[in-house]
């Protein structure tokens, strides 16, 4: 069974739905026989230039921002996942483009969490080639494969809009978008329960 989730990697219900969705994989019975295919969403795929993440929240809901980000850090921190919020916000087309070159190369699910962890618990600025080539390194991807990619803004630019038009097709408003067996859709970064029951749901009427 085949489980596609869109997701941005500056998505912070994206990075807490990533760490729910494999807990509840994890107990899965028929785990072994699950594909996961991250695909390409962007929440502002207009943005340009960075700005401190705080300034745009607050620029958009006002002085409660901050108030918001820290109730979200608490719910990472309790998924045992990194959280800063004096992380910066910038446009992450170029690291989709390197997610697709990941998936290639069988690293996705690594190429996704370096760029997670970076973004979110370490507050580097995944929007700079010098940044992208390093995590593209760390997640065990060839840096001058990954530089090659970042100098041509071509490569892979038509498999990212490609994947965005889909969930546009598919009804995806936002992110985290779970589909399983291409029956059932999940949206947001739910419980691992939620995850779980869906997952149960989705295999079912694939047997079936």
């Amino acid at each position: 069974m085949q489980v596609e989730i869109w997701s941005d990697v500056v998505c912070p219900w994206c990075y807490l739905g990533k760490a729910r969705f494999e807990k509840a994989l994890a107990g899965f019975e028929h785990r072994d026989e699950v594909t996961v295919t991250y695909r390409s969403f962007e929440l502002d795929p207009g943005r340009t230039g960075t700005e401190p993440l705080l300034d745009m929240l607050t620029a958009k809901y006002g002085p409660q921002a901050g108030e918001m980000e820290q109730r979200v850090a608490g719910l990472a921190e309790a998924e045992g996942l990194g959280y800063r919020t004096d992380r910066e916000i910038g446009n992450t087309f170029d690291a989709h483009r390197l997610l697709h070159l990941a998936r290639e190369k069988g690293l996705e699910n690594e190429m996704l969490s370096a760029l997670f962890r970076a973004n979110f618990a370490e507050a580097r600025p995944v929007f700079t080639s010098e940044v992208l080539t390093d995590v593209a390194e760390e997640a065990g991807l060839p840096r001058a494969e990954a530089e090659a990619v970042l100098a041509d803004p071509s490569r892979y630019a038509e498999a990212v809009r490609a994947e965005e038009r889909e969930a546009a097709e598919l009804g995806a408003g936002g992110v985290p978008f779970f589909v399983l067996g291409r029956r059932f859709g999940v949206s947001g970064g739910q419980s691992v329960e939620v995850f779980a029951q869906a997952l149960e749901k989705a295999w079912a009427a694939s047997a079936g």
